[in-house]
């Protein structure tokens, strides 16, 4: 539960970050994909998406968008919105905050978006410092885990079917690593949200 739902505590050392919206009057969740654009993923995530009249938030790995600029413009042509995920999916807390938000800004040139979610959801203090005024922070609510060996498309779709709440924040990765959880968990976590009473909104870009 510790990966899955962050507890308080750390969410309390980012209290500015965005970990779940407060909504009291419908049931609303939002899908992100983390670690995209590539070819071999995040096509298939849209056709997906498109099916079930799903939109998400696509956080996008600055060197992945430079290699497929089409793939940025399809995903936002779909009615998704983009956030920056660093050019080279830099971890804070192993490079300097200088080297860290140079890295955000070149891939902020690519992406121009005011959404910002840190690699693995972690950073130093002083780089979020920085980094919050210019964007808005996305943290999480759920992390499925599906990028893990350890585990089965059924048990990633179990994730979300027990911490999944009004509000969350939910975190996919349109990534070769994840492939052989995520395709066949996304559509089965979708149905399970949707035969829940949940809609699907993509993360406000303001």
């Amino acid at each position: 539960m510790l990966i899955e739902r962050p507890p308080l505590l750390y969410r309390l050392l980012f209290p500015e970050a965005l970990w779940r919206l407060n909504r009291r009057r419908r049931r609303v969740v939002y899908l992100t994909f983390d670690d995209g654009p590539i070819p071999e993923q995040t096509p298939w995530v849209l056709d997906i998406l498109d099916r079930y009249g799903v939109k998400a938030t696509f956080f996008m790995v600055g060197d992945n968008v430079r290699r497929n600029p089409g793939l940025l413009e399809e995903v936002r042509r779909r009615g998704h919105s983009v956030g920056n995920h660093t050019m080279h999916h830099l971890q804070g807390m192993k490079v300097a905050t200088d080297r860290y938000l140079a890295d955000v800004a070149e891939a902020d040139a690519l992406i121009d978006s005011t959404l910002f979610r840190p690699p693995h959801g972690i950073m130093r203090w002083k780089q979020s410092r920085a980094l919050r005024a210019r964007y808005n922070i996305i943290m999480y609510d759920l992390v499925t885990r599906d990028y893990s060996a350890k585990l089965s498309p059924d048990e990633v779709v179990a994730n979300v079917r027990r911490y999944a709440r009004n509000g969350s924040i939910i975190v996919f990765h349109d990534s070769l690593k994840a492939a052989p959880n995520m395709r066949p968990a996304l559509p089965q976590a979708i149905e399970w949200l949707l035969s829940q009473g949940y809609e699907f909104e993509p993360l406000p870009m303001e």
